[in-house]
């Protein structure tokens, strides 16, 4: 039991990693009103899903098949993943892109046709899921080598091993929620709402510097 407790604690920790949240907030951010709690909310849990789902679903295959990652692929995950960063906050910034890339994604997705492109209509894109799952990457050779665990665990049974693997990612699910839903309630302050685009602005550039800094040091 203490070791899933600090799977859990652990797998808490890892979801609040500064790029996994300036990611989150990047996706959230919306030149509409209206929706902005909601879909603080749902891209938060939408981009947990697809990170905690990579993570667990991943490591789980190599520690059954008994494969390693190489190296590199971590480092290539971490530029990766700042790539994206740069990417979001670029878009963030430039409100005419954010919204040419919300019809883009919805005129080709699994919903396209079926409704009007309003501004609530984008929480059914699933770029959240398909971001937390990138970003999950540069995370999956340590967490197959159980890392994060801290211990050598080579002699522990397999369902043990796979049952840390799957409590880590609950663990991340919880913690990039609880971010999504206090989020929610930030960007829906009259304060922020009064500022308007000049919130994204500075989401978008915190994201770019973000980005810079997490592709210069991986």
């Amino acid at each position: 039991m203490i070791l899933l407790a600090t799977a859990l604690f652990l797998g808490f920790l890892h979801g609040l990693g500064p790029d996994h949240l300036m990611a989150i907030a990047a996706l959230s951010v919306d030149d509409s009103g209206g929706g902005r709690r909601r879909r603080a909310v749902v891209v938060a849990a939408q981009f947990a899903l697809g990170h905690a789902l990579l993570l667990s679903v991943g490591a789980g295959l190599l520690v059954v098949i008994g494969w390693t990652v190489p190296p590199g692929f971590e480092r290539g995950g971490e530029m990766l993943g700042g790539a994206l960063l740069i990417l979001m906050g670029i878009v963030t910034l430039h409100p005419p892109s954010r919204s040419a890339l919300r019809w883009t994604w919805h005129a080709h997705g699994p919903q396209a046709g079926r409704h009007t492109h309003s501004a609530d209509h984008h929480h059914h894109s699933h770029l959240p899921t398909m971001v937390g799952a990138a970003f999950a990457v540069s995370s999956l050779r340590a967490l197959a080598m159980l890392t994060p665990f801290g211990t050598r665990l080579d002699a522990a049974p397999l369902t043990l091993l796979l049952a840390l693997i799957v409590v880590f990612a609950v663990g991340i699910l919880g913690s990039m929620t609880l971010f999504g839903v206090v989020l929610a309630r930030v960007l829906s302050m009259r304060t922020l709402e009064r500022v308007g685009d000049g919130a994204g602005a500075l989401i978008g550039a915190s994201s770019v510097l973000l980005g810079i800094a997490w592709v210069v040091t991986a």
